[in-house]
């Protein structure tokens, strides 16, 4: 069954050329030009992923992305026009897995596309348990799902793969560059530093939800999982 993308942008020329570049692709298209139409279109239909502009009428992209990672963990690519990098965090800050500042060519658009689904799909485990205990965190590796003592814990697709990667990995230093490789399959310049949005969101669900495990920062090189102490 073909990929569903729900495309959000209040630019028809804009929509009009991707959705003709990506229905080229194979997926199919849904389309919304505020951000108070996205959320309703969202509402009643199944998408595996959403490119949403950040600058929209009714509702910022910012706003919907917030109101939508309430209750869904759809993977969401934030469109940009500005050059501000706090856009951008603030972005991720909201749980975006990605983001492409505008103008944009379609191919690179299309190939963080699917990156994004890719990450976003359960990977061979290859005989490994799909279960992974940490103290009292059980991830279900095939589902990407967080269970802190037992209780569900939401987390982003991008998320969900940093933790499970550390947590595969107790111990273990990961550069930024490392995590990049890892999660995102492909090396994207400048993104270093977004690992550092992503993080400071896993610490805050951690903390929130009782974790018995921290998220080290090892200044100057990068990350690692440790056990909190008694």
């Amino acid at each position: 069954m073909a990929e569903r993308i729900l495309l959000v942008d209040d630019e028809v020329k804009i929509l009009d050329m991707v959705d003709n570049y990506l229905s080229s692709e194979g997926y199919q298209i849904g389309r919304a030009s505020t951000g108070l139409e996205a959320l309703e279109v969202l509402s009643g239909n199944s998408y595996d992923l959403m490119v949403l502009d950040l600058m929209l009428p009714e509702l910022s992209g910012l706003e919907v992305c917030k109101r939508i990672r309430q209750d869904s963990d759809i993977p969401i690519i934030m469109l940009t026009a500005r050059g501000d990098e706090i856009d951008k965090l603030l972005g991720l800050e909201l749980g975006a897995d990605d983001y492409i500042s505008k103008p944009f060519s379609l191919r690179e658009l299309g190939a963080r596309i699917k990156a994004v689904l890719r990450r976003s799909k359960p990977s061979p485990r290859n005989g490994i348990s799909d279960t992974l205990l940490v103290e009292n965190l059980r991830l279900e590796l095939t589902r990407y799902e967080l269970y802190i003592d037992n209780q569900p814990v939401s987390l982003t697709p991008t998320e969900f793969k940093l933790l499970g990667t550390l947590a595969i990995n107790p111990g273990q230093v990961f550069s930024r560059l490392q995590l990049l490789e890892k999660v995102y399959g492909d090396i994207y310049q400048g993104y270093e530093r977004s690992i550092d949005t992503h993080m400071s969101n896993i610490r805050k669900k951690l903390e929130k939800n009782g974790s018995h495990i921290v998220i080290k920062t090892v200044y100057g090189v990068g990350y690692k999982l440790e056990v909190e102490p008694e």
